[in-house]
């Protein structure tokens, strides 16, 4: 257990960082699946936008790192241009 009174603090700030991340981060994976689950052109259209501004949100406060919101784009825009066709 920590000694220091900045360092008990600091255990308990880290702890409800780490749920609110893990929170963001499980809303975000499931949008993901919905929209990858989606299987017309119109429902794609009007939910992706809010997804990856979603990861991008994620990505600039480093809960996700930059690569993997950049996959993770990049695969929900192959599926979109894919229905698109």
């Amino acid at each position: 257990m920590a000694n220091h009174k900045s360092s008990i603090k600091r255990i308990r700030s880290n702890e409800a960082k780490r749920l609110r991340n893990r929170y963001q981060a499980k809303t975000v994976r499931t949008l993901v699946k919905e929209v990858r689950s989606t299987e017309t052109k119109a429902e794609m259209n009007k939910d992706l936008p809010k997804v990856l501004g979603s990861i991008d949100k994620l990505a600039k406060k480093n809960i996700f790192h930059k690569n993997k919101a950049s996959n993770l784009k990049s695969k929900l825009m192959k599926k979109a241009n894919k229905l698109a066709k």
